[in-house]
């Protein structure tokens, strides 16, 4: 059995880790990612297969403290907007249904920026600024920290566990975090951990790594799920094995592992034979699901009503 990393973590958050641990190589937990409080790929889904999914992923990016409301486009606010009070939604479905959560955390700059400066193209602000004492990047950095903490522990008081996903695909150089390399990315992660576990005792974080770069890998003592992201340029049937095995051999053979970002669907029946021991995956959100753009109705049906796949 595979031990959360955080020795003072809740039993809700240990047995969620058994179940994750449980299911990888004998079943696939179904997920979907939502980008609006509606939740309207959740309604297309059951429209098509009739099932929802056990796994439902929420986003934090309305929570940044540094969002810059004067200099931001007509699709940055309205992204902004459509993800305004996730976290009650998040809170209200856990409770209802007791199905999975996952948080994204597409964090604007903690300084500067503008638009949506998640992005390192729309701000300035350094990463590598916040390893240094007394840096007004750490500063802020702690301080939007604090932010989010708050909305994390309202998880914590409701005694649900959440599948944290911090400093995502840390190996591209698209997002801030990862603008001055994955290993500087790691060492944010590691901040945060210890933060968010020893100073804050959030103890309802599995926490989850979503860089397959190994010199950039944190270590097994800071990783509950190693993770990866993965939108291929077109569809093919796939059990993404190849991805696994490079993930595992940059990271970790001891973790469970997880399809964190998908565009297109694995094919069920590939992974009901190969047995690639994905716990879940996690489809991502609006025209990736909704809509034949990139994944078919047949396959979406085929993914739901298959008996290796957990849905709701």
């Amino acid at each position: 059995m595979q031990k959360t990393v955080n020795s003072n973590a809740l039993k809700s958050a240990q047995k969620l880790l058994n179940y994750l641990s449980d299911t990888a190589g004998k079943a696939i937990i179904t997920g979907q990612h939502t980008q609006t409080v509606p939740m309207e790929e959740i309604d297309y889904i059951k429209e098509v297969t009739g099932k929802e999914p056990l796994l439902r992923g929420f986003e934090l990016l309305a929570y940044s403290p540094n969002i810059n409301y004067d200099d931001a486009s007509e699709e940055c606010l309205t992204e902004v907007y459509e993800n305004r009070n996730t976290v009650e939604t998040a809170i209200d479905w856990a409770n209802e249904t007791n199905g999975i959560v996952t948080l994204s955390f597409h964090w604007f700059s903690p300084i500067g920026g503008r638009n949506k400066s998640f992005y390192a193209v729309n701000t300035d602000f350094d990463p590598e600024r916040i390893l240094l004492e007394n840096t007004p990047e750490r500063k802020a950095f702690y301080r939007d920290m604090n932010v989010i903490a708050d909305e994390l522990r309202k998880f914590q008081n409701n005694d649900i566990p959440v599948l944290w996903r911090p400093f995502h695909e840390a190996y591209g150089d698209w997002f801030w975090w990862g603008s001055k390399g994955p290993v500087v990315a790691s060492k944010l992660y590691r901040m945060m951990y210890e933060y968010y576990t020893n100073e804050l005792n959030l103890n309802n974080l599995l926490w989850v790594w979503n860089c397959p770069i190994k010199e950039a890998y944190p270590g097994d003592e800071y990783v509950d799920v190693i993770s990866v992201d993965i939108y291929l340029e077109e569809y093919e049937k796939t059990d993404y094995k190849k991805q696994f095995e490079e993930m595992i051999e940059a990271t970790s053979k001891e973790k469970v592992a997880a399809l964190a970002e998908i565009g297109y669907l694995p094919d069920v029946k590939m992974l009901e034979q190969s047995r690639v021991p994905w716990a879940y995956y996690m489809l991502w959100s609006k025209e990736f699901v909704i809509g034949e753009e990139y994944n078919s109705k047949d396959n979406l049906r085929a993914i739901y009503e298959s008996a290796y796949s957990i849905t709701m």
